[in-house]
């Protein structure tokens, strides 16, 4: 059976047994992983479904691919830069190509966590409020706060906001006086004085 994954942006066609070199994956030498985007599946010429279909991996190495030296220049203008890059790859061993419950057989996964005894999260509400208890607590649907309730003892003791201040009547500007004493006007001449 042969499958077509696609991983690290490229489509390879693979085997049960094959040995491919993919861009880096997470995980050590000999974790197992698992290819999840098949592409295309079959046997011979027949192809198959592939719905639920996995590849499952095993990683043998990661290393360096070989080194590029990337140069550029502008002529003329003395500018020159030249450095070398290796790629990350990963190098993987084709396990099997199955559907995922075979696979999850294979290799079974640790047990579910036992519940825990922990308070269980307020759930929401079709308002788009979350409650909690008997109160109401969060934002509503358009996004602005609610209130929550206050305790009462708060409001036994007289804690209430102040009024807020009046603003000061904004101030008037000082008149500036006849004409006398005014500054002549830019390039003017001054104003004659009244007799």
């Amino acid at each position: 059976m042969f499958a077509v994954v696609r991983t690290g942006g490229k489509q390879y066609r693979v085997a049960p047994g094959d040995k491919i070199v993919v861009e880096k994956l997470d995980g050590n030498a000999g974790d197992q992983i698992t290819l999840g985007e098949v592409l295309l599946a079959g046997e011979g010429s027949d192809l198959k479904s592939t719905d639920g279909l996995t590849v499952a991996a095993e990683i043998l190495a990661q290393a360096k691919g070989e080194k590029v030296t990337v140069f550029k220049k502008r002529r003329r203008h003395n500018y020159r830069r030249k450095k070398g890059h290796r790629q990350q790859h990963t190098i993987l061993k084709i396990v099997a190509i199955g559907d995922q419950k075979e696979s999850k057989n294979a290799a079974p996964k640790a047990a579910a966590a036992p519940a825990s005894d922990a308070p269980a999260k307020p759930a929401a509400s079709a308002k788009g409020k979350v409650t909690k208890g008997d109160e109401t607590v969060g934002a509503d649907v358009a996004g602005t706060p609610t209130e929550s309730p206050a305790p009462d003892s708060a409001k036994a003791a007289g804690a209430e906001k102040p009024a807020a201040k009046k603003a000061a009547p904004a101030k008037a500007k000082p008149e500036t006086g006849s004409t006398e004493n005014a500054a002549p006007a830019k390039g003017g001449k001054k104003a004659p004085k009244a007799k």
